[in-house]
């Protein structure tokens, strides 16, 4: 399932290796709501984590994302972690409404993060 929002990029912090086959880099967007004001954190993976370093912090950004989640049992007990998982980002455009909230899921969109040359599919 994909999703669209637009804030500004509140904080971006610096990419984490942690595995020799996985890296990771998280960013925060902050996203009027109302009378309130929500501070939403992202995560790009591998070669995506490179989409950050033409923003700055202020910019107004587009970030489309899949909501991912995941069970995690220790000890008998059961958690569940959530993550918004980023894999586009571009600059906001003029006419949007200020990131009041997000859009209609994206249909063609990929279910799964694949780099662009992973999608040479012979026909």
């Amino acid at each position: 399932m994909s999703f669209d929002i637009q804030g500004k990029l509140y904080e971006v912090f610096e990419e984490q290796q942690i595995s020799d086959k996985f890296r990771k880099r998280e960013f925060v967007l902050e996203i009027p709501d109302g009378s309130y004001t929500q501070y939403v954190k992202f995560q790009l993976t591998q070669d995506k984590c490179s989409l950050l370093d033409s923003y700055k912090n202020g910019d107004e950004v587009k970030v489309t994302f899949n909501l991912t989640g995941k069970p995690f049992t220790k000890n008998g007990q059961t958690m569940y972690f959530t993550n918004l998982q980023a894999w586009r980002m571009e600059p906001a455009s003029n006419g949007f409404d200020g990131g009041a909230g997000m859009g209609a899921p994206q249909q063609d969109a990929p279910s799964f993060y694949s780099s662009d040359a992973d999608n040479d599919l012979p026909f």
